[in-house]
């Protein structure tokens, strides 16, 4: 299985495909809370895919506590990329690229781990800077926000940080402006305030505590911001508000189709937010899209949604069931000469 820099272009720049022919191309993205790998092939100025993978394996569990990826934790991650490097193998694919973000970016045995990988299942994974995160993030849902000429904010709510990138869209193409990338994510914000504190019966100041944190951790991308906020847009890319999302819609399970490319009013998204921080864990496990797997999480994430509204109150939140996965599936067929 060979990965994105074995690959050279033709001397003269251009990427030769014979009629009908489409390589197969991998994405894999390893968080701080899950392994998730897109297979696909370029279609028809997008790509179809045709295998996938997503697992819960929480590689940054404890890291905030000790700086370090705990053995259970890499053993979990290896699992789950074991699989991914079977269906890499067994769906051909001939380029790839495998990133890591925060919990490996910070995890003093990061390296080590990563070294472990690529012995124990063939994969090499990169680990990736916050920009380039939050880059990969960006093109891979930006097609999701609402028509207009005012600035927009995508975000990306991950396990161990949040990325939020400020653009604008000129004929339809984005353009950075701006971006952040805030040390708080669902897991490592959770650490910070302690699942006691989140499941007492003081649960609602822990919350308010929690949002609070991550609103001080903004102010400087604030400051950045444009002061005219005319036509304001907002899209948001991660398992928080996906899971929001389908709270809001009272979903019977989680249905890709419904939530993907979905605009919620803001008052409605405020409004679930502050449902699931009064709820128990039991309360919140019971709701059909949230489940024991996120009920520990799932308020973290409210908390960072909430100060992310506070800085960027559009009227509407766009919500995509995409991101870096397809970010960088985008960039590789791109620079194999196809217009997506």
């Amino acid at each position: 299985m060979r990965q994105g820099p074995a690959f050279q272009s033709p001397p003269d720049g251009r990427h030769l495909h014979s009629p009908g022919h489409r390589h197969t191309y991998g994405a894999l993205d390893l968080g701080t809370n899950n392994c998730r790998l897109l297979i696909a092939r370029p279609n028809d100025g997008s790509f179809t895919v045709i295998d996938a993978f997503s697992r819960i394996v929480r590689l940054g569990d404890g890291l905030s506590q000790t700086g370090r990826l705990s053995d259970d934790a890499m053993d979990r991650a290896v699992g789950a990329l074991s699989i991914c490097a079977d269906k890499l193998r067994r769906r051909n694919v001939s380029l790839a690229r495998s990133v890591a973000t925060e919990a490996c970016r910070r995890a003093a045995n990061g390296r080590k781990f990563i070294e472990r990988v690529r012995d124990e299942t063939g994969i090499v994974l990169e680990i990736i800077e916050p920009g380039e995160e939050a880059r990969l993030a960006m093109l891979g849902c930006h097609k999701l926000l609402e028509p207009g000429d005012g600035p927009a904010l995508i975000f990306d709510i991950g396990g161990g940080s949040t990325e939020l990138v400020l653009i604008d869209q000129v004929d339809g193409t984005p353009k950075i402006r701006s971006w952040w990338s805030a040390p708080w994510g669902v897991v490592s914000l959770t650490e910070s305030e302690g699942r006691e504190a989140l499941e007492g019966e003081d649960r609602v100041r822990a919350y308010r505590r929690m949002r609070e944190r991550v609103r001080r951790s903004f102010d400087q991308f604030e400051a950045m911001l444009p002061g005219d906020r005319d036509g304001i847009r907002l899209l948001g890319t991660s398992g928080t508000v996906t899971t929001l999302a389908s709270v809001h819609l009272a979903l019977p399970s989680y249905d890709r189709r419904a939530v993907d490319g979905l605009h919620v009013p803001i008052d409605a998204m405020r409004s679930v937010s502050t449902m699931i921080a009064e709820m128990t864990f039991s309360e919140r496990a019971a709701l059909p899209c949230i489940g024991a797997d996120r009920a520990d999480l799932v308020v973290a994430g409210c908390a960072i949604l909430e100060a992310i509204i506070e800085i960027w109150p559009a009227t509407k939140l766009g919500v995509a069931d995409r991101g870096i996965r397809e970010g960088i599936l985008r960039s590789l067929m791109a620079k194999d000469g196809y217009l997506l």
